[in-house]
Order: C-alpha cells, then structure tokens, then sequence
C-alpha cells in the first residue's frame, strides 16, 4: 500500500484547521455558555434557597401571629366573658333592689290600705256605737244624763296635779262646763257645788249645750280638759279598737 504524503498533509492541515475552526467558534462559544448556564443555576439555586428561608420565616411568622391572635382571642373571650359575668351580677343585683323595693312598696300599700280599713271599720263602728248610744240615752230619764255623770266629773279634777287644779277657775273666772243636754237650776247647782268641793274654794260655772256629748259632762279650761261623757267613752272604745285591729 502506497502512502500519499501529500493527501495525508492535506487532510491534517484540514483537521487541525477544522478543530481551531471548531475550538474558536463552537467549543468557546458552548463552553462560555455551559459556564454562563451553570452560573444562571446556580443563581436560581440562590434564590431558590433564599425564597424558601423566605417562606420559612413568613411561615413562622405567620405560625407566630397565629399564636398571639389565638392568645388575643383567648385574652378578649375571658374578658368579654368576665364583664358579661359582672354585667349579670349588676343586673340580677338590681332586679333584686327593684323586686325588694316593690315588695316593699305593695307591703307598705297593703299595710296603708289595712290601716285606712282599720280606721273606716272604727269610724263606722264608733258612728253605730254613737246611734246605737243615742237611741238608748233617749229611752233613759232625762237626769240620768246629767246628774249620774256629775261624780266622775268632779273625780277626774281631783286627780290633776296641784299646779294645774289650782289654775282652773282662778281669779273668779267661770268655769266651761259642757252639758249633753240644757240643765235645770237644781242640776247647775249640784254641778257648781260638786266642782267647788273637788277644787277646794268656791267656783262659778258656764254651762253651754252639746248634744253630741250624748250623756255626761265636759270641763274645758285653758290648762286642763276633764271628760266625763259618753261620747269620750265611745272615742276611747274606737281608738282601742282600731289599735287593736292594725296589722302586727
């Protein structure tokens, strides 16, 4: 076999040509691009890793606001359950004021009304007690009236206190004697004679008409008033009744 040296030489000029053809404008080129490439990776690995600690962080911070919100939450639940608490106790403490201050209110009426029922049944009672005395008086002696009351009377002024009984009449002034009905002479002087003995000096009497005394006798002074009268008695009887029937 027969080399051509010429051919040979050719075909390496051509080769090495070939390969700094390739070297300058492809293997140059590529690797720059390749190293460029790995470059833009290597950066996007970056910022890869960085926006994934990004996310992290926010992950964590959003995983610790959660956590303060859930507390907030839970802070402001127990608050708003505990001024809910107080406003309940406020509010049953002032229904039960109210509740007490109308229970008082209606004991309080109920006791006014007991007491005016109380003091109409008296008035009542004493009107009756005073018709049913007035009609009896009329069936009694018209002296009855006056000369069996004339005792009591004389009774009552001895039992003031000596300052008092001894004001009564003084100076020679008139005694007020109140009548239930008009007396005769011999009845004004049993009556002047009688009080005369009770206070000890001699007296001097007015005697003025009251039939609403029903029976008996009135001595009223400027110190002293002494009753001896069935309507005194009858008023006496009235208060006690009344007092009597008033609640508790």
């Amino acid at each position: 076999m027969r080399i051509d040296w010429w051919t040979l030489g050719l075909q390496a000029v051509n080769l090495l040509v070939l390969i700094w053809i390739l070297a300058r404008f492809l293997f140059r080129p590529v690797a720059a691009m390749i190293v460029a490439r790995q470059a833009a990776t290597a950066q996007l690995l970056e910022e890869a890793r960085a926006a994934r600690a990004a996310a992290e962080a926010e992950k964590q911070r959003a995983s610790d606001e959660a956590a303060r919100l859930a507390g907030t939450r839970e802070e402001r639940l127990q608050a708003a359950n505990a001024e809910a608490e107080a406003e309940k106790a406020a509010l049953l403490a002032q229904a039960r004021t109210q509740v007490e201050q109308l229970l008082a209110a209606a004991n309080a009426e109920i006791a006014r009304a007991r007491r005016e029922e109380a003091t109409t049944a008296g008035e009542r009672a004493s009107r009756l007690a005073v018709d049913i005395a007035s009609k009896v008086m009329t069936r009694l002696p018209e002296e009855v009236r006056v000369v069996g009351f004339v005792e009591g009377l004389a009774a009552g002024i001895a039992a003031l206190p000596d300052a008092t009984r001894a004001e009564v009449g003084a100076d020679g002034a008139p005694l007020h004697l109140k009548a239930a009905r008009s007396l005769t002479d011999a009845e004004a002087e049993t009556c002047r004679a009688t009080l005369a003995r009770a206070l000890g000096r001699p007296v001097e009497i007015a005697v003025e008409t009251d039939p609403g005394l029903i029976a008996g006798l009135e001595l009223d002074t400027r110190h002293a008033v002494v009753r001896n009268s069935f309507r005194a008695d009858l008023d006496r009887l009235s208060i006690e009744l009344m007092r009597h029937d008033e609640p508790g």
